[in-house]
Formats: C-alpha cells, structure tokens, sequence
C-alpha cells in the first residue's frame, strides 16, 4: 500500500536520474510537495515534467553537493516558503574509479569523500531544524552493500558509505527525544547509471528498476513510519 504523503514537503537530492528520480516521482504521486536538486538542470526539468504531468508538484535546484555553502542558502528558502521539511531523502553521491586504494589519485579521493560523506554532514546540519519543525520529520540516508562487506577496489565509496551509516546513527542517537525519525537504506543492485558504471558488462533488464523499489522508500519517509535508526534492504522490504 502506497503511504499517504499528501501536503508534505520532501526534499530529494539528487534527484535528477535513478533511484532519486523515481522516489521524487513515487512521492509527488502521494501527494507530497517535492523539492528535487541536482546537478543538471535539463535533467531536473526533465523528472519535474514528469511529476506535472502525474499531478503533482515540484520544486528543482540546481545544486552540486561540494558546494557547502549552498546548503544553508537552501535551509533559508525552505523555511521562508514552507518553514517545515517533512522528509529528506540524502541521495546524491558520486561512485568514483573502482581501483586499489594505492592507486587512487588524491583529487578523486577528495572529491567521492566531499560528495558522499562531508557533504551530507553539512546537508544534516543544515536541514535537522526544519525537521524537528515538522509534526513527523523523517530523513532517510542512502547507503550501500558494499558498506558493510570487505569490497576491493571500491575504496572511497565503500569507506564514505560506511561512514554515512556511522553518521546516521549517530545523529539518531542525538534525536532520540525529538518527532524526527532518521533510517538508512540500501537499494540493492538496481538498474541505473552508477550501477551500469560498476558493472559495464551486466544486463541491466535482469535487476530491479528504480520505480520497483521506490516504494520501499516511501515507506520510510511516511509520518507511520516509527522506525530510528536502522539500516534497511530495499530489496528484501519489498521481496524482490
């Protein structure tokens, strides 16, 4: 059963293609007010197209995580036109060479680490009081699998993934006593850019589309959703 999110105000980053496009999509669709960044505009109106013409209504921004300063410009002008965020979706991230962490040049270090982890400090940071000012706030992190096994060659995505899991739940542990309830999520292999980049060779008809599991997080962006804290399989929330 698709969750009721009517007249709530969700904000998705990365929104522009795959999993991120398609929960904006999913979400608009029950009836939530969505604002949708990335780093593409013509992609975002692209998927804002798509939510018109579903019915619903979106906002799009042009934003690129590494830009830290954006991230409180955008907190403002959440506040100032809605003064709440009833959900976030923390989606964005940047997968970066599959190669030995020895072999790594510095720079693409940097750069996966600023996107996947450091930005999201600073999306959190500046997002958690328009949260809290929400009856029923939920924020839902995107992690991965390989956050939580031995992965060769995955280094800086691996590590900033883990370290976005440790992330969330630290910050459920300081929200305990507030209406905010803060899940992370794994998608699984799923059918989309980053995954095609990973693995070239697979075919991608053999995995999920991003619409097939964006159910899964709706579920935990919903007000019913009582959840804090936990790490959660979208595949097998939806046992696909």
């Amino acid at each position: 059963m698709t969750p009721d999110l009517q007249d709530k105000v969700i904000l998705i980053t990365g929104a522009s293609r795959g999993i991120g496009r398609a929960v904006a999509i999913a979400a608009a669709k029950a009836g939530a007010e969505i604002i949708m960044t990335g780093r593409t505009m013509g992609a975002l109106e692209e998927a804002d197209d798509a939510i018109t013409a579903a019915g619903g209504k979106a906002t799009i921004v042009e934003l690129d995580m590494a830009d830290y300063a954006a991230m409180p410009r955008l907190a403002v002008a959440i506040h100032g036109r809605w003064g709440r965020l009833d959900g976030l979706l923390a989606n964005a991230a940047m997968l970066g060479p599959l190669t030995p962490l020895s072999h790594l040049d510095d720079k693409i270090w940097d750069s996966t680490i600023s996107v996947n982890l450091t930005a999201q400090w600073h999306l959190i940071r500046a997002m958690e009081p328009l949260l809290i000012a929400a009856p029923a706030g939920r924020a839902v992190l995107v992690s991965s699998g390989v956050a939580e096994r031995i992965a060769p060659f995955w280094g800086p995505y691996a590590i900033s993934k883990a370290g976005l899991e440790a992330m969330g739940r630290v910050w459920a542990g300081e929200t305990e006593q507030t209406n905010l309830r803060i899940n992370m999520i794994n998608p699984g292999g799923t059918a989309t850019g980053m995954r095609a980049s990973a693995f070239p060779g697979e075919d991608p008809d053999s995995l999920p589309q991003p619409d097939d599991i964006a159910p899964a997080f709706l579920t935990l962006l919903s007000p019913e959703c009582t959840d804090h804290g936990k790490r959660f399989e979208a595949r097998s929330m939806l046992g696909l």
